[in-house]
């Protein structure tokens, strides 16, 4: 009876939700300036600071050192006005913006990274500086901590997530070999925080939370605990008891928001990193920041702004012709032909040429690429470069791949190398997924 109550009661405070054919209008007044943009923007974010931690629950959750008391993770999740798509992007914690204004500051606006917003003026100045940046209104606000994250992927049930090789890194604790696994809240708080493995620094990082994020949902839709009201309630209060929401944010929300991801197939759940144009800009007192690319961040904003999808739009970032990867400049190639040798040299690859001690014969067919296995993102990049090539693995420890030329003519195409392509491009959750359960 108990269920019953509690299902009729959301079914009641969900009425306005567009899927039952009316739009839901926000009581919300928007910010001074801002933008109205259709649709529901949720700003999701995990806190990097050690208050209130043991020294033993730093030990158990690999956190030591100083925390920077910021937001470590930034994700703003833009569900469409008819609920039939779902689009997360990954704000990067280093990226360099103008803050917004402190409620009654008078001084000049001040820069820094996005995640020093939340020092400055906590939940609510990190919600109008995403805005003020992005343009986008922030209808519901969602944070939650190191212990909180833990707490909360325990509570639904652990974390799937793959890899084709070990990942590991002193900085957070993370080590997993090749393979797919179910992961605790501990293990998964470890493969969020990484940063120092392949591919380093955030994108490679914010990619791998996608993954993780890709995965859980389609568990919990899986096994129905986004099924209906309902469950979605009971799944709803789980989370609730690890994370915190802003005073616009109540149960019945967090239910209709919850309630729209478990009925969307993998197809209509879009993931996406902020384009950057400059990876490393140094700033005195700041230090490495990243800036985004004005004009495809520009795109990326206002598709979520006027409600369309960012996937498949060539606007938001452009993918080149030949589609390298890894970056050429990178690799360390050992080449038997001194004219293919100088050819991938001005695709900027790092080349050795091995010509002098080329057999006399050529091997009849095209190019044979030999590469260390575990080094596949440079041999596909190296096979870009040499269409027709045929790749070979082999087992050593070096990171040299080596091209024996064969008979047939080589032809060497230009590849570019776009890291917000190979590392964080608009993609379907269907293609973060992994292939399995574990």
């Amino acid at each position: 009876m108990r269920r019953l109550t509690i299902g009729l009661a959301l079914l009641a405070g969900l009425a306005s939700w567009p899927w039952v054919g009316t739009q839901a209008v926000s009581a919300v007044k928007e910010p001074a300036g801002q933008d109205s943009s259709r649709g529901t923007n949720i700003l999701i974010v995990g806190i990097d600071s050690r208050a209130g931690l043991s020294a033993a629950e730093k030990r158990r959750l690999h956190v030591g050192g100083q925390g920077c008391d910021c937001t470590d993770v930034m994700m703003l999740v833009h569900l469409s006005e008819d609920r039939r798509r779902a689009s997360i992007v990954s704000i990067p914690r280093d990226s360099y913006v103008e803050y917004a204004s402190a409620d009654g500051a008078t001084a000049p606006p001040r820069s820094g990274k996005i995640n020093g917003a939340f020092k400055i003026g906590r939940g609510p100045l990190a919600v109008r500086t995403v805005e003020k940046v992005t343009g986008l209104h922030i209808d519901h606000y969602l944070e939650t901590g190191f212990t909180g994250f833990e707490q909360a992927v325990n509570n639904l049930g652990g974390a799937t997530v793959c890899t084709d090789k070990p990942l590991k890194d002193e900085n957070s604790g993370l080590d997993i070999t090749a393979g797919t696994h179910r992961l605790d809240g501990n293990g998964a708080l470890r493969y969020a925080r990484a940063r120092h493995i392949n591919r380093p620094g955030d994108l490679g990082r914010v990619r791998r939370q996608q993954r993780m994020l890709a995965d859980m949902l389609a568990r919990l839709t899986v096994q129905g605990a986004l099924a209906d009201p309902v469950s979605t309630a009971h799944t709803v209060r789980r989370l609730l008891k690890t994370v915190r929401t802003d005073e616009r944010t109540g149960l019945g929300d967090l239910v209709g928001i919850g309630w729209s991801l478990g009925r969307l197939s993998a197809d209509r759940t879009e993931f996406a990193t902020v384009p950057i144009t400059d990876f490393d800009h140094r700033v005195p007192g700041v230090g490495s920041t990243l800036i985004w690319h004005e004009d495809r961040s520009r795109a990326l904003w206002n598709a979520l702004r006027s409600d369309l999808p960012i996937t498949g739009d060539i606007r938001i970032l452009p993918v080149p012709e030949t589609r390298a990867e890894a970056n050429p400049a990178g690799i360390d190639v050992r080449v038997d032909d001194p004219t293919v040798a100088e050819a991938l040299r001005r695709n900027k690859f790092v080349v050795t040429d091995t010509s002098a001690s080329a057999p006399s014969v050529r091997p009849a067919g095209p190019p044979l690429i030999t590469y260390p296995a575990g080094r596949e993102a440079e041999a596909s990049t190296l096979a870009a470069a040499l269409p027709g090539s045929h790749l070979r693995a082999v087992s050593r420890h070096d990171a040299v791949l080596d091209v024996a030329v064969g008979s047939e003519p080589v032809v060497v195409k230009t590849v570019t190398y776009d890291r917000n392509v190979a590392e964080g491009a608009p993609v379907a959750a269907d293609h973060l997924r992994c292939a399995g359960p574990a």
